[in-house]
């Protein structure tokens, strides 16, 4: 067992009424990397289990869990009955009864016999990292639909065995006349009723759902584009928003700081308009109850005209981090190879000195055309303008510049084309307005035949 050490009072937040939330033991049950597993195979980069278990304590700290140790406990196979070994498994039970622990938190995915064999085995509640995922979306989702799709993935887990330890099983209701059988039992009950709050929660998500459809379809009848930002927790994502957007969204060095989506407007430097949406951290091992609870809130990304990912690249673990974005990107249908529609952002440049900085400069020249990343510092707003040039000429490469000629009179015609096009240049000449719009290829064609318009000609 190789202990972190917790030192201080730092790891033991206090709740928003000031008391502390109860003594915590994080454990990281990982197994140990076999000779040859990795070997030859580029995507398979082995997280470093100290990182792993530091994210796993950050976790816990994101719900004010104080923490009084974390622990590794490499594990050589995983034991059906208990995940752990049984030496591990008592001498944990000495740390528990030692330390005065209430909670502890597993960092692997536990199935109901084994969490509910080592509740018994240490005598305290044992929580998952399914668990605590689930438990940070349900304290802080603030928007109605964020607490609805977390209150689905808790009481679906909740379906599986996964939310707890069914306690009465055996309870049993008669069933109708002499001949009725032993009737419904208590399991077949309450999975039938947490089956109908699931249906109630879902009535009451497609009604969220339905007035979110109405304000995108606003939004399309308006010429802005979409930008949608992803990554890993706690790579940045909402502090680049606000540098970008001049919002003031909570930004914190926190794990899920943010877990409700949300829209600004992104100023290009020509003037442009663009939506610039924020969205949920991806983890590692997210719970696929979550990753389906909150697809519809992801619709931003499945959405937007060019994805933004945001990574830490200071963060020690950030390659594995990239791919676990990849591979949630790809749950949601979205091909991380597909192109200049995705957009690398490496943040937090500015934790590196200016060799170091040089050095990423020259790997991100050298990456294909078709993976471009872009070094930045949300903090510092280093290398933030030449993202935002990046972003507005990808934007206009899927767009058709024209020049046109409309009678200064013509209010109405003028008027439609600010709604509709981006107009890049407007200048009036003898009673006429002679403009240079920019449009989709959807509306091309009307303001072609609206208004005269020919190709521009740089």
């Amino acid at each position: 067992m190789e202990p972190l050490n917790r030192e201080g009072n730092a790891d033991r937040p206090r709740s928003a009424g000031g008391k502390q939330s109860g003594r915590v033991i994080v454990i990281g049950p990982y197994l140990r990397m076999r000779r040859g597993d990795a070997e030859g195979k580029a995507s398979d980069v082995a997280r470093d289990s100290d990182a792993r278990l530091e994210e796993a304590t950050g976790l816990a700290r994101a719900i004010d869990l104080a923490i009084a140790e974390a622990l590794l406990a490499p594990v050589s196979q995983i034991r059906p009955a208990t995940y752990l070994g049984k030496g591990k498994v008592e001498e944990i039970s000495g740390l528990i009864a030692g330390h005065d622990i209430e909670l502890v938190v597993m960092d692997c995915a536990l199935s109901p016999i084994q969490q509910r064999n080592l509740e018994k085995a240490w005598n305290t509640k044992v929580l998952d990292r399914t668990g605590l995922i689930l438990e940070i979306f349900g304290r802080r989702a603030k928007t109605k639909e964020g607490s609805l799709r977390g209150e689905v993935a808790h009481v679906s887990c909740r379906r599986s065995g996964r939310g707890g330890s069914w306690t009465h099983l055996e309870g049993q209701r008669g069933g109708f006349g002499f001949m009725g059988g032993p009737g419904e039992g208590q399991i077949e009950a309450d999975r039938r009723l947490i089956g109908d709050r699931i249906t109630r929660l879902e009535n009451e998500l497609e009604k969220v759902q339905a007035t979110r459809r109405l304000h995108r379809a606003g939004r399309q009848r308006v010429p802005y584009r979409v930008v949608a930002l992803v990554g890993y927790t706690n790579a940045g994502k909402s502090t680049l928003f606000n540098r970008l957007t001049s919002a003031d969204v909570q930004a914190a060095d926190m794990l899920f700081a943010t877990l409700d989506p949300t829209l600004r407007a992104l100023t290009l430097p020509h003037g442009g308009k663009a939506m610039l949406s924020d969205t949920v951290g991806f983890i590692s091992n997210l719970p696929t109850q979550l990753v389906a609870a909150f697809r519809a809130t992801l619709e931003e990304v499945l959405e937007a005209d060019i994805i933004l990912h945001v990574r830490d690249i200071s963060h020690e673990d950030a390659e594995a981090q990239e791919r676990d974005v990849d591979t949630v990107l790809r749950q949601l249908g979205i091909d991380p190879d597909a192109g200049a529609g995705i957009l690398e952002v490496w943040n937090k440049i500015d934790r590196f000195d200016p060799e170091e900085r040089e050095n990423l400069r020259n790997i991100a020249a050298r990456r294909p055309p078709e993976r471009p990343c872009f070094l930045v510092s949300a903090v510092s707003g280093e290398g933030v303008e030449e993202l935002l040039t990046a972003i507005e000429d990808r934007l206009a490469a899927t767009r058709t510049t024209l020049d046109l000629s409309i009678d200064a009179s013509d209010g109405a015609g003028i008027s439609w084309l600010h709604r509709n096009a981006e107009v890049l240049n407007k200048e009036l000449h003898e009673g006429r307005f002679d403009m240079t719009v920019r449009v989709d290829e959807t509306k091309r064609d009307i303001v072609v035949s609206r208004f005269d318009a020919v190709p521009h000609v740089a």
